[in-house]
């Protein structure tokens, strides 16, 4: 069953006021600009040379069909939610919700609906099969399991910025902190290998 999922966010976030989140085509400068005097889009010229709206990424605080797909995996079904993280909203007074225009972290929000669901494991996928750490780099070294004291080590150490792996380990220490069981960090060509504890990086609460 392929569920569309709205993750609620808290109106006062204060990602709201610091966008990060790049989405959509790619514009010229002169259009750009344009959109943020018309619109009052944030934007920010990206790697590639062209120039990309940037909206706010605020942090999950519930998934709203939480009790839906629960039913549903009790009921037998393969579930498929919080693509793309959810459709973000916000709770309005009168109990009904009103959308907002943001990004929610993937990763956060699946560790938040792994924890609820009661999941023994929780299988993040990227681009490759361990994380490393000095990505990258003469000295790179690959990790088979890390602990929650080591990544938040690394994390604090600045190992992985934005736009890397800092958000999958920061689920994964979200997730840990819940009282659940371990994560797994792999690509998802090696995702049943890494189940069976051939590769991947298992992200644990104590060795």
């Amino acid at each position: 069953v392929a569920l569309l999922t709205h993750t609620a966010v808290h109106p006062d976030d204060p990602a709201f006021t610091s966008p990060t989140k790049a989405i959509g085509r790619e514009y010229d400068e002169r259009v750009a600009r344009r959109f943020a005097k018309e619109n009052g889009w944030a934007m920010v010229d990206d790697a590639n040379g062209g120039w990309r709206r940037l909206v706010p990424s605020p942090q999950p605080i519930r998934i709203v069909e939480q009790r839906a797909i629960a039913s549903l995996i009790e009921g037998g079904f393969v579930v498929i939610a919080l693509g793309g993280g959810g459709i973000p909203v916000v709770d309005q007074v009168d109990g009904s919700y009103r959308g907002v225009e943001a990004v929610i972290d993937k990763d956060l929000a699946s560790a938040m609906l792994a924890a609820e669901m009661g999941a023994d494991v929780l299988c993040l996928t990227t681009g490759v099969e361990r994380v490393a750490l000095n990505f990258r780099r003469p000295d790179q070294r690959l990790l088979d399991s890390v602990d929650v004291d080591e990544t938040r080590r690394h994390l604090a150490d600045g190992q992985f910025p934005a736009g890397t792996m800092g958000a999958k380990l920061e689920a994964a220490l979200n997730f840990l902190e819940a009282g659940n069981g371990d994560v797994i960090i792999t690509s998802p060509y090696r995702l049943a290998d890494a189940m069976n504890g051939r590769t991947g990086t298992r992200v644990v609460s104590a060795r």
